[in-house]
């Protein structure tokens, strides 16, 4: 009789909140069993392992040469990690290299108890491969969606290998299941829809999105202020400054209020599909986000990245990013309706081109931070794709230990190797867990 490997289905649903805007809940929506012949859902692969205490820091890197080319002879002495500036004992290592399954030995100084809830094992092989494409259709574009769509398409037979499995999730609803059969899955792209609930609407005057927001509330950014209350009295004629003054910050507000649910239901959507789907699957676990970007600020977003990042290495997974805009252009100046003076234009123009730069910045911090390709800056989506499903040709994976850490801190991170002339890819930092409060 052949096993069966029980696979979360992954449900998100909106909610309509009392004020004028809505929030996302994600949500597990089911289990269903998908009975697979394959050896590899019986039993944890025998690859590689690297085992680690849940208060170990696991570091995924990348090593590039001059020209760009994996290198993959590295051992452990030949890394060195810093946690905000000190040099700390690398207690874990192991290679994964795409084509080579008898990648290095683990060397963790690690318990290997397995009766131990406080040790985990990552199995680090090659032998099946699961797939995810997370589309974010929460900011996806009208313009960006369908060529999206159709690189996708094209990417799947092209670039997915017979046995590897695969699931088409969007950040707000659909979900094909995990599936070998390319049909659902096209039909899963097929159904992708543009969802505008939880962004600014670039109509609207002042055009004010989560990155001014951001400035203005946050940051106490006098420049960012007045471009927004610039356009409030080119837009709104007759109104006095002070009024103009409550109608931008009010817009930045609102900005600010929808940017949060916004990376929320992206980087939780992450969470959710790294513990529930990719966590109890031996193999390979691959996610491949295709997104526009999204703008990530403050210490609550940099602990839920951190977090992802922590997720993705302890379940062996790979985070692929793709920027859904290709090439764009940061001359916004032919992109928007030139509302006022040409030096207002320009300081307005300037947020907008700040805010694209840092939409990005969340997709190369992710696919840094576990050992992925972030693939941007190029038209080409197709080729892009399927460069993300070809997958990195080695990763390492670092473990340490980190000492007199206090709750809820940010540490900055820093991976060299001892041989010149090569690049390292790999996450820039870390989040401690704030403690957990109790209720009385």
């Amino acid at each position: 009789m052949s096993p069966s490997a029980r696979i979360y289905s992954l449900g998100f649903r909106l909610v309509t909140g009392p004020i004028a805007f809505l929030f996302l809940g994600v949500v597990a929506s089911g289990i269903c069993a998908l009975g697979v012949r394959s050896q590899t859902t019986d039993a944890p692969t025998s690859g590689p392992v690297i085992r680690a205490k849940v208060n170990e820091v696991l570091v995924p890197v990348v090593v590039r040469d001059a020209q760009g080319r994996p290198v993959d002879n590295l051992s452990k002495d030949n890394f060195q990690v810093f946690d905000n500036g000190k040099l700390q004992t690398i207690t874990g290592f192991a290679v994964n290299k795409k084509a080579d399954e008898k990648a290095a030995t683990n060397t963790s100084s690690a318990a290997a108890d397995s009766n131990n809830p406080s040790v985990f094992s990552a199995p680090m092989s090659a032998s099946q491969r699961y797939v995810v494409f997370l589309f974010d259709d929460l900011n996806l574009t009208f313009d960006d969606l369908p060529n999206a769509k159709q690189a996708a398409i094209k990417a799947l037979d092209a670039s997915l290998a017979p046995p590897d499995m695969a699931a088409v999730i969007s950040t707000t609803g659909v979900n094909s299941g995990l599936t070998r059969d390319h049909e659902k899955l096209r039909q899963a792209i097929q159904d992708l829809r543009v969802k505008t609930l939880l962004r600014a609407n670039e109509h609207e005057c002042p055009n004010v999105d989560y990155y001014q927001g951001d400035r203005i509330i946050n940051k106490s950014d006098d420049l960012a202020f007045q471009a927004a209350v610039t356009e409030v009295l080119y837009c709104h004629k007759n109104i006095t400054m002070e009024a103009a003054e409550a109608f931008a910050r009010s817009a930045a507000t609102r900005a600010v209020l929808l940017g949060e649910l916004n990376y929320r239901a992206n980087l939780n959507a992450l969470k959710l599909i790294l513990k529930k789907l990719m966590g109890p699957l031996p193999g390979q676990h691959v996610i491949i986000l295709v997104s526009s970007g999204f703008f990530t600020a403050g210490p609550e977003a940099v602990a839920i990245k951190s977090e992802v990042v922590d997720l993705a290495a302890r379940t062996n997974t790979v985070i692929d990013t793709l920027d859904a805009r290709g090439l764009y252009t940061t001359n916004v100046a032919a992109e928007v309706t030139t509302r006022v003076d040409p030096a207002s234009q320009r300081l307005i123009n300037e947020y907008r081109t700040q805010s694209k730069d840092a939409n990005s910045d969340v997709m190369g911090e992710l696919a840094d931070g576990t050992g992925g390709i972030f693939f941007h800056s190029n038209n080409d989506i197709e080729t892009g794709l399927k460069t993300l499903l070809s997958g990195a040709d080695c990763t390492y994976l670092l473990a340490f230990s980190p000492s007199h850490t206090r709750p809820g801190t940010r540490h900055s991170l820093k991976v060299k190797v001892d041989k010149p002339g090569l690049t390292v890819h790999a996450r820039s930092g870390y989040s401690t867990p704030a403690p957990e409060k109790h209720k009385s």
